[in-house]
């Protein structure tokens, strides 16, 4: 893992060259602290700017870099998808990334040892640094998109979509509706891998390598990834099975084990690879989408090639050195 100092500033301009992104939308299923005084407080140097409905942070990142002075660290406060949209910036205009964990899940804050707002001041006030990989996600011919956790199609993202369309139910109810329709509605797609065609249930991409017990690989497991773990669920059973392997929880899939609802070893293929290069086709009917780091990303085709690379020491954040 590539590692790099960088020396704390005065007390009197803590954050200084800091340009930080609030995202105060993320995690509203959850009950946290409101981290304002505590950036205040810590951070006084610090320019803070709220993204509100209709913002586009590419847009507020670029005004922020055409000042003068230019912001020299990029922070974002929310969730997995606020992070990975920074963490896109800060390799765009290469700048180390502050990651304040504010979303319900924050899978990729608490890979790096960054379970609170503080812990990750902490490091900042320190100068500790890591060099995390990603994956880069490219559909069809589009730009490459950054991924801190995990790229998914299949069952995964028509249950996040669908839970989406019933989002004035809010996260919970909305989750359980959607979970019931996808019970009844969930098709196998196929893929094209290497010139073989295979149905499956999902396949899920993981940036580095991942638990081998599980099928949903969203939480992300190494800071220093150079490959992607992929992991397919081939058809051969039930909606039921194909919805229980969505469990990324290891109580709950153990649960699922136990009770014989869980996919079977023989069902689910393992890869671990630099790249994965797929063709997509959902049942005619079925949205042609995928998801990464929690984010849906629809396409105008019904069929669509999505490749995935892992890019290792692509951006530095801030965050406790192991062994530290």
């Amino acid at each position: 893992m590539v590692s790099a100092s960088i020396p704390s500033p005065a007390d009197d301009a803590r954050g200084s060259g800091l340009f930080l992104v609030r995202n105060e939308r993320s995690g509203s299923a959850v009950i946290r602290l409101d981290p304002t005084t505590t950036i205040a407080e810590r951070l006084p140097a610090a320019r803070v700017r709220d993204i509100a409905e209709g913002d586009d942070l590419d847009d507020i990142v670029a005004q922020a870099m055409a000042e003068d002075p230019a912001p020299t660290v990029l922070g974002i406060y929310g969730g997995d998808g606020s992070v990975s949209r920074m963490a896109h910036l800060a390799r765009r205009y290469d700048r180390p990334l502050l990651a304040l964990p504010g979303g319900t899940f924050n899978h990729f804050a608490r890979a790096l040892g960054l379970d609170s707002v503080d812990a990750a001041i902490d490091a900042f006030e320190a100068g500790s640094t890591v060099a995390v990989g990603v994956a880069d996600a490219v559909a069809e011919d589009e730009a490459p998109i950054t991924v801190l956790n995990v790229v998914s199609i299949g069952a995964y993202p028509e249950l996040i979509e669908e839970r989406e369309r019933r989002s004035s139910l809010g996260k919970w109810l909305g989750g359980v509706a959607a979970t019931w329709t996808a019970l009844r509605r969930t098709e196998p797609l196929t893929i094209v891998r290497d010139g073989r065609r295979a149905r499956v249930w999902s396949v899920f991409v993981s940036v580095g390598r991942n638990d081998p017990e599980r099928v949903a690989t969203m939480q992300r497991q190494e800071a220093d990834a150079s490959v992607l773990d992929v992991r397919i669920h081939h058809a051969r059973g039930s909606r039921v099975r194909a919805l229980a392997a969505l469990s990324f929880g290891k109580r709950s899939a153990a649960v699922l084990r136990a009770v014989r609802l869980f996919p079977r070893d023989a069902d689910i293929e393992r890869l671990v690879v630099r790249e994965v290069d797929l063709v997509v086709r959902p049942e005619p009917g079925h949205p042609s989408l995928f998801v990464h780091d929690g984010e849906l990303e629809e396409q105008r085709s019904e069929a669509f090639r999505l490749r995935c690379a892992a890019i290792p020491d692509a951006v530095i954040v801030f965050a406790p050195r192991s062994g530290a």
